[in-house]
């Protein structure tokens, strides 16, 4: 059977400058896999590659079986993969009602959208409090709610997620990663990118560890959290 998800070999440049070089990376449906490394290491660059906001100049990029590194990025959307960026970016001017509704953008089916709001303020209930309030005058937190909430909006089978911790103090972490794992135990597979590796591979069921733009470890993630090297090396304790 085909993986839900498999990066064979990928490389990207911004200019002369090389970001990643022969990435591979597999993922089975229904999983949370984590991409882990240090700042520059290639990982918003990868999840950018998979949504066709950074162009290929080598290797494949198969979403349940179909190729998809030449699609459009609203085509990668349509096919079911939605991306939640690093830094929170909501639109600041528009409400929280409006902000989800520019994640349903495309769709044309209204009960169906309705439903979704319905069910992104069942996990995030905090939003529906603040349905009228300027998405820029939330809390850190309440804005990563949010873009995780807008993202939902596209009905995705599979999430990536930028950095969801960024920023956040220990309480808020410990929340958005509750409702991270509520999200994949419903169903929804989930990439995360994460500088916080410590809770990432509490959270994953599979690590991938990148350094200068190529993976340097992979393994199950109780297995990382548990190796003495990875963690002096990529953890810190």
């Amino acid at each position: 059977m085909a993986d839900f998800l498999s990066i064979e070999a990928i490389s990207a440049s911004y200019g002369k400058i090389q970001a990643i070089a022969g990435v591979s990376l597999r993922m089975e449906q229904g999983s949370i896999v984590a991409l882990l490394g240090g700042n520059g290491a290639g990982k918003t660059t990868t999840l950018n590659c998979i949504s066709r906001l950074v162009p290929l100049t080598a290797g494949r990029i198969l979403f349940q079986g179909r190729p998809i590194e030449r699609m459009a990025s609203h085509d990668v959307v349509a096919a079911g993969i939605s991306q939640v960026p690093e830094g929170r970016e909501v639109f600041r001017e528009m409400s929280v009602m409006e902000n989800l509704d520019m994640g349903a953008y495309g769709r044309s089916d209204p009960a169906g959208v309705k439903q979704d709001i319905e069910r992104a303020f069942d996990y995030f209930p905090v939003l529906k409090d603040r349905i009228g309030q300027k998405a820029g005058t939330l809390s850190g937190g309440e804005q990563q709610m949010l873009v995780i909430a807008r993202a939902l909006m596209a009905r995705p089978s599979l999430l990536l997620l930028d950095e969801p911790s960024l920023g956040l103090s220990p309480v808020l972490v410990e929340k958005i990663f509750a409702i991270i794992r509520r999200l994949n135990a419903d169903g929804l597979s989930i990439l995360l990118v994460e500088q916080n590796a410590s809770i990432a591979l509490a959270a994953s069921r599979y690590a991938y560890i990148l350094e200068n733009g190529e993976i340097a470890v992979e393994g199950p993630s109780d297995r990382l959290r548990h190796d003495d090297a990875v963690r002096r090396t990529y953890i810190g304790s």
